[in-house]
């Protein structure tokens, strides 16, 4: 049992980090939007792969009308829910696990 509680100890804060890491992408990509950058810079190109994924579904539900992109700000929303919900339940879990 112990075996299960520290793998499941371990994933809620291996999730953690990640969601972490995927937030600081999100903000990098956003503040790096506001200057107007180079579309064929590495660095531009790896950021837009790596969080289109997430803002284009968000940019599909929300119009542009207003002439701000909002979808940034409601994933990092999204991450703080999830790791407020989620991971703190996993590791909640896992800490339960190992006192029975």
């Amino acid at each position: 049992m112990i075996l299960l509680a520290n793998f499941i100890i371990a994933l809620g804060k291996s999730l953690a980090l990640a969601l972490d890491v995927y937030l600081w992408v999100i903000i990098i990509r956003a503040l790096i939007s506001w200057v107007n950058p180079d579309p064929f810079n590495p660095i531009v190109r790896l950021l837009a792969r790596l969080t289109d994924p997430v803002l284009r579904p968000i940019r599909r539900v929300i119009p542009l009308s207003i002439g701000l992109d909002l979808s940034p700000m409601l994933a990092i929303l999204a991450i703080f829910f999830v790791r407020n919900f989620l991971v703190a339940s996993l590791i909640e879990y896992g800490y339960r696990l190992k006192n029975y």
